[in-house]
C-alpha cells in the first residue's frame, strides 16, 4: 500500500488526539462556559460521528497494526484495529454523538470553572475508552483502563460537596481498582513468564497454556471485567455511582463504559486464550442469569428514576453475559453456527443497549432539569409539559421493553432463538440447563417490560402529583437533537437487522472463524438458521401494524360517525378523584416485592388505623450488601484499628521497631 495512504487506525488515532485537544481547550475556556457549550461539545459530537464512520469502514477490512514511539524503554505502545475493536468503536461513536449533542444544552447552566474541568474529564473519558479498544499490549491496555476509571470517577464526584456522592465515588473507585488488579493478574498469567517481550497481545496469542492456567486467566478476567460491568456480586457500585453522576455522564457510563468490560471478556476468552473449556460457558451463563433476574427485580421496586435505570443496566449486562456463556458452550462442543448466533445476539444487544439506555438516561436528565425531582412518586402528567421529551422517551421505553419493531426486540429474539434452536449437546446436565436458561431469559424480558410500564406511566401519564410540575418545561433544541439521534438509532437498528447481522459477521469470523450469514434471500427477513425454523420481518411487521391501525381508525369513523356520545370517563363511582389516588411507583412495584420478598431486605413502617397523620415508609435493600460487603468493611476497619496501635507518633518507639527488626534479621538470616 502507498505510504501516503490513510489507514482506518490513523483516523481513529487522530480522533483520540482531537478529543484530548478539545478537552484541554475546554479547560482553557473555563471563563467562557457558553463557548464550551456552543463550540466544544458540538465539535466533539462531530468527531464522534467521524469515529463511527471510520470504524464502520474498518469493520470489513484486514486488521491494522501500529507501534507508537511512546511508553517505557523497550516497552512501546502497540495498537490494533480489527473487527472486534471496530464494532465497539462504532458503539462508542454512535452513542457519544447523541450524548455530546445533548451535553451542549444540558451543561449550559453549569459554572464555568466546574464545566471546564468536566469538559477535560469528559473527553479524557472518551479518549481512554477508544484506547482500551485499540490497545494491543497489556501495558497500553492497563494505562487506558485506569485512565478510563479515574476520569469517570472525577465526573461521578462532580457534586463532591454532597457526602452521598463522595461515598458513591469512593465505592466505584475501590471496586474498579480491585477489578483492575484482577485484569492485570490475568495478563500476567497469559504472559506465562516469557520475559518482558511477551507483554504484547500478539505474543499472548502464541502462548499455549495448560488447562489449569487457562482457567485461572479466564476466572481472573471474568472477575476483573465483571466488576466493571456490574456482574453479580460486584454490582454494588453501579446503582450508587450512576445516579450520582450528571445525566450525560450516567449515559456514557451505562451505555458505553459497561460495554468495555464485555469487550474485555470477549477479547481475552476468544482471542488471547487459545483454549476454551465447557464449564467456563456454564459459569458465565449462570452468573449472567442471576445478574439479569437480580437487576430486573430491584429495578421493579425502585422509586428513583436513575436508580431504576441503573438496576436495569445490571439486568441487560446479565443478558450479555448469558449470551457469552452460551457462545462458549456451543463453541467448545463444535456447534459453530449456533455459537455465531449466540455471539451475534450478544453483540447486537450491546449495541442496542448503548442506544436505548443512553436515550433514557439523558431523558431523565431533562426531567430532572425541568422539575428538580428524581423521585417518581412526585412526578406524573409530564406528557403535557414535555411533549417532545415524552415521545422520544417512549421510543426508548418500547425499545428496552423488547417491543417490535424496535431494536431491543431483535437482539432478545436472537438470544432466545439461540437457546430454543440448540440441538442435543454431549452433556446431559447442560441439555437440562438450556431450557431452564431460556425460561429465565423470557422471565427477565417480561419483567423488564413491566418495569418500563411503571417508569413511563408514573412519570408521564396521569395527573401531576405536585403543584410545581405545572411550571416544568420541555428540553431545549440541543437536548432534543441528542435524544432524537438515539431514538432514530433505536428505530433503524430495529428495522434493518439483516444489515446489522451482516456487519457483526465480521466479528464472528474473527473470533469463531464462522459467519452466521442469512438463510433468506430477502434482505427484509432475518432468518438466524433458515426460514423454515424461524424468521422475522420487521418492516413487514411495521407495515402490518400501521395498516391495522389505519383500517381500524377508518372503520370506526365510518361505522360510528355521528353516533358517538362524549362524556367523562368512568371514575369507579367516586367523582372526586385527585393525583393522590393514582398508582404510585411504590405501589406499582409491590407485587414484585411480594413475590421475590426473600431476595430483599425490607424495611417497612405501616401506620396504625387510628393514626390521625398516617405515614407509610418502605425500603428494599440489597441483602448481598449486608451479607458480603458490610462484614468485609467491618473487618477492614477492625484490622486498621489494630494496626493503628503501632502508630503513636513517638520517634523513640519507631526507632525501637527498627532496632528490633534489625536484631531479628541478624539472628535468622
Amino acid at each position: 500500500m502507498d505510504g501516503l495512504s490513510i489507514l482506518p487506525i490513523d483516523v481513529v488515532s487522530g480522533v483520540i488526539w482531537l478529543w484530548i485537544a478539545l478537552g484541554l481547550l475546554g479547560l482553557a475556556l473555563q471563563r467562557a462556559p457558553h463557548l464550551i457549550c456552543r463550540i466544544i461539545f458540538p465539535v466533539g459530537a462531530g468527531i464522534s460521528l467521524l469515529l463511527t464512520l471510520t470504524a464502520l469502514w474498518a469493520l470489513g477490512t484486514v486488521p491494522d497494526i501500529a507501534v507508537l514511539p511512546l511508553g517505557l524503554p523497550d516497552l512501546p505502545l502497540h495498537l490494533r484495529l480489527d473487527a472486534l475493536s471496530a464494532f465497539f468503536l462504532i458503539l462508542l461513536g454512535a452513542a457519544s454523538f447523541g450524548i455530546s449533542l445533548y451535553a451542549a444544552g444540558y451543561f449550559k447552566t453549569m459554572q464555568g470553572g466546574v464545566l471546564g474541568l468536566l469538559c477535560l474529564e469528559y473527553y479524557l473519558f472518551l479518549s481512554s475508552m477508544a484506547l482500551v479498544l485499540l490497545a494491543d499490549d497489556a501495558y497500553m491496555f492497563m494505562v487506558a483502563w485506569e485512565t478510563m476509571a479515574l476520569s469517570s470517577y472525577f465526573m461521578v464526584t462532580t457534586d463532591h460537596a454532597i457526602p452521598d456522592i463522595r461515598r458513591a465515588g469512593f465505592l466505584y473507585l475501590l471496586i474498579a481498582h480491585i477489578g483492575a488488579m484482577a485484569i492485570l493478574l490475568s495478563f500476567g498469567v497469559m504472559q506465562a513468564g516469557h520475559g518482558i517481550g511477551a507483554y504484547t497481545f500478539d505474543a499472548m496469542r502464541g502462548v499455549h497454556l495448560p488447562a489449569v492456567w487457562s482457567s485461572i486467566a479466564f476466572l481472573l478476567a471474568l472477575f476483573g471485567f465483571g466488576a466493571k460491568a456490574g456482574m453479580l456480586p460486584m454490582h454494588v457500585w453501579l446503582p450508587e455511582a450512576h445516579p450520582a453522576a450528571p445525566s450525560p455522564v450516567s449515559a456514557l457510563m451505562s451505555g458505553v463504559m459497561l460495554k468495555m468490560a464485555i469487550y474485555g471478556i470477549l477479547r481475552v476468552t476468544f482471542d488471547l486464550l487459545g483454549t476454551q473449556l465447557w464449564w467456563w460457558g456454564v459459569l458465565a451463563l449462570g452468573l449472567g442469569l442471576f445478574t439479569a433476574i437480580f437487576g430486573v427485580m430491584f429495578a421493579a421496586v425502585q422509586g428513583d428514576m436513575k436508580r431504576l435505570l441503573a438496576y436495569s443496566s445490571i439486568e441487560n449486562i446479565g443478558l450479555m453475559l448469558a449470551g457469552i456463556g452460551l457462545t462458549l458452550i456451543f463453541h467448545v462442543y463444535g456447534k459453530q453456527m449456533l455459537a455465531a448466533l449466540a455471539l451475534t445476539a450478544t453483540l447486537y444487544h450491546s449495541l442496542n443497549h448503548a442506544c436505548f439506555k443512553s436515550l433514557l438516561f439523558i431523558g431523565t436528565g431533562s426531567i430532572l432539569h425541568a422539575t428538580g425531582e428524581r423521585n417518581m412518586g412526585r412526578l406524573g402528567g409530564l406528557i403535557h409539559q414535555m411533549p417532545r421529551t415524552s415521545v422520544l422517551m417512549l421510543v426508548g421505553v418500547l425499545a428496552i421493553a423488547g417491543m417490535p419493531p424496535f431494536n431491543g426486540f431483535v437482539s432478545e429474539w436472537l438470544l432466545l432463538q439461540a437457546f430454543l434452536l440448540s440441538p442435543g449437546l454431549p452433556d446431559s446436565y447442560i441439555n437440562m440447563l438450556v431450557p431452564v436458561a431460556a425460561a429465565v431469559i423470557a422471565l427477565a424480558a417480561a419483567l423488564a417490560a413491566y418495569v418500563m410500564v411503571k417508569f413511563y406511566g408514573v412519570i408521564f401519564l396521569g395527573q401531576r402529583r405536585e403543584a410545581g410540575l405545572q411550571h416544568a418545561h420541555d428540553a431545549g433544541r440541543w437536548e432534543i437533537a441528542g435524544m432524537a439521534w438515539l431514538a432514530m438509532l433505536c428505530v433503524v437498528l430495529g428495522l434493518a437487522p439483516v444489515f446489522v447481522v451482516g456487519q457483526i459477521d465480521h466479528v464472528s469470523q474473527l473470533l469463531l472463524n464462522t459467519r452466521l450469514g442469512n438463510a433468506s434471500a430477502d434482505w427484509m427477513f432475518l432468518a438466524p438458521v433458515d426460514t423454515e425454523r424461524a424468521s422475522y420481518g420487521p418492516v413487514y411487521f411495521l407495515l402490518a401494524l400501521l395498516g391495522v391501525t389505519g383500517l381500524t381508525t377508518l372503520l370506526v369513523r365510518r361505522l360510528y360517525h355521528g353516533r358517538l356520545r362524549r362524556g367523562p370517563a368512568w371514575d369507579c363511582g367516586f367523582p372526586a378523584q385527585n393525583a393522590r389516588m393514582q398508582d404510585t411507583a411504590e405501589g406499582f412495584g409491590q407485587p414484585i416485592r411480594r413475590i421475590f420478598e426473600p431476595f430483599f431486605l425490607i424495611e417497612r413502617e405501616v401506620p396504625s388505623p387510628f393514626d390521625t397523620h398516617p405515614k407509610y415508609y418502605g425500603r428494599s435493600e440489597d441483602r448481598l450488601w449486608f451479607i458480603l460487603y458490610l462484614p468485609l468493611k467491618q473487618a477492614t476497619e477492625k484490622l486498621s484499628s489494630w494496626i493503628s496501635l503501632l502508630q503513636h507518633g513517638r520517634i523513640h518507639l519507631y526507632l525501637t521497631y527498627t532496632f528490633v527488626t534489625l536484631v531479628v534479621l541478624l539472628i535468622f538470616v
